[in-house]
């Protein structure tokens, strides 16, 4: 079992919130703004799972353990809803967009029974730590240089998610405990996130102004971006599609993916991954209680 906190704090977005919050880096920042529309909808199906599996829990520590990872999951909707409304208010379209990529978990709860949708958390979750590692090892060009309050809501976000990076697995293995129905489920669980971010795609093109978002939405789908690079390379003189991690050494990239490809084997431990230096720093600050909301630019 894990020694979950559960934190509140207070990310301010009243003010105008540019959609490429991150001005050198307009890849990153779509990334970063569809992660926060998926955040809200699929820790809302997260919740819906847990709480529907609890009776079934029989270990007081699997309890707790889910009721911890629930109320952190609940910060993290709450603060990315703060973001995604601020973005909602700029480009209204976008409502119906996050109407859109909430009815397709919606769908998901409504559709699937508990042992799916809780190997869709695991599965997921477990992607979450080489993830986030890989972004928070390089945060001096990939948070740094944006909006403070956007990167410090990604920051508090992605350390938290290391901490509880086994507490989605600890409660599947108590309620489901067949390690290769994760697996066999993985195809369907990935046909489902292509499926959120082509939402996403579409309607970002569609109500965010290229002038404002600088690249082409459909560079978040894989088979575009290949697509696109490829053509690029065999057309001289054509500019490949601008890379979210650019920025990000090619070794550290290849090493994520190869553990995010681990994550998703049948006995795979999250305890076991190697963590963000970043996420000490993080908690050592929090714990001092040093502002965390402007982690770039606040007044020591």
């Amino acid at each position: 079992m894990t020694d979950l906190e559960v934190r509140r704090p207070k990310f301010d977005f009243t003010d105008d919130v540019p959609w490429a919050w991150h001005p050198e880096n307009p890849a990153f920042s779509f990334f970063m703004n569809a992660t926060s529309i998926i955040a809200i909808c699929f820790e809302q199906m997260i919740v819906a799972a847990v709480q529907e599996a609890k009776p079934r829990m029989t270990d007081a520590a699997v309890v707790t353990e889910a009721t911890a990872f629930l109320r952190q999951e609940a910060q993290h909707s709450s603060s990315h809803r703060k973001h995604v409304n601020a973005l909602i208010k700029r480009y209204p379209g976008l409502q119906q967009t996050f109407d859109d990529v909430m009815a397709c978990f919606d769908t998901l709860t409504a559709t699937k029974s508990l042992k799916f949708r809780l190997a869709y958390i695991a599965d997921l979750e477990a992607t979450f730590t080489p993830s986030f590692k890989l972004m928070l090892d390089n945060e001096a060009t990939l948070f740094r240089p944006g909006d403070d309050r956007v990167a410090s809501l990604f920051l508090w976000h992605f350390v938290e998610e290391v901490e509880h990076r086994s507490s989605a697995l600890v409660i599947y293995d108590a309620v489901v405990g067949d390690n290769w129905y994760r697996i066999r489920v993985l195809p369907a669980v990935v046909k489902h996130l292509l499926r959120v971010m082509a939402v996403i795609v579409d309607g970002v093109n569609v109500h965010v102004p290229l002038s404002d978002r600088k690249v082409d939405a459909r560079m978040l789908l894989p088979a575009y971006g290949a697509w696109e690079n490829l053509k690029s390379k065999l057309a001289s003189g054509s500019r490949p599609v601008p890379s979210a991690f650019a920025s990000v050494p090619r070794k550290q990239i290849l090493v994520a993916a190869g553990r995010v490809l681990m994550s998703q084997t049948p006995y795979h431990k999250p305890e076991h991954e190697p963590l963000p230096k970043f996420a000490d720093q993080w908690f050592e600050r929090w714990k001092h209680g040093g502002d965390v909301v402007r982690w770039y630019t606040a007044v020591s």
